[in-house]
């Protein structure tokens, strides 16, 4: 009797440690945060961050955890320099004064074992507001193939008006409403 009791609190004190909430630094190389934007009703015009830095706890037991991420502004890329060097400007998202957009949730919402969808407060030249982002996909795992570590990764969208940021340069001619797409991926461990 003592054994198997021995035996049940050895597995239980197990399964209690593999729940235990789990850190994740971004890695760089497979985040970039994207937008879409209407330009002048002819095209959608479409650009992303190059830099994108920040921490994720998950509590996949307990489907819970945090999230803070700071996106690098002046890493804009639209693929033409003049247009990046105007977006970089005051009439736009002002990098000088505002460095970094930041997204901060501690609101996680599970379906089953999948994430589906983030909401937290979205802060862009100063003005924070709130935001919810979809997941349309979602993994983690023990053990990357390549990297041998713990790993998670998700796709995630949302619309923001950029007006509501004070950000209203060409507006409405150059869309307010802004699409955000983002693929993050981050790594467990040291």
């Amino acid at each position: 009797m003592k054994h198997t009791l021995l035996i049940a609190a050895l597995l239980g004190a197990s399964a209690f440690a593999t729940a235990a909430p789990m850190s994740y630094t971004i890695d760089q190389s497979h985040t970039f945060p994207q937008f879409e934007v209407d330009h002048l009703g002819f095209s959608t015009q479409h650009g992303r961050f190059d830099k994108t830095t920040g921490s994720i706890v998950l509590d996949l037991a307990a489907k819970s955890g945090n999230i803070d991420i700071s996106i690098d502004t002046g890493s804009i890329d639209t693929g033409w320099e003049k247009r990046d060097a105007h977006l970089k400007s005051e009439d736009f998202f002002n990098v000088a004064k505002y460095p970094a957009m930041t997204f901060k949730s501690k609101n996680l919402k599970f379906d089953g074992d999948k994430l589906v969808a983030v909401s937290g407060d979205f802060t862009l030249l100063g003005v924070t507001k709130p935001l919810t982002l979809t997941v349309n996909n979602f993994k983690c795992v023990d053990s990357h193939p390549m990297a041998k570590k713990p790993w998670c990764g998700a796709d995630a969208t949302a619309t923001i008006k950029r007006s509501e940021f004070g950000m209203k340069t060409y507006v409405p001619a150059v869309g307010d409403e802004v699409k955000l797409t983002i693929q993050i991926e981050a790594m467990g461990g040291k």
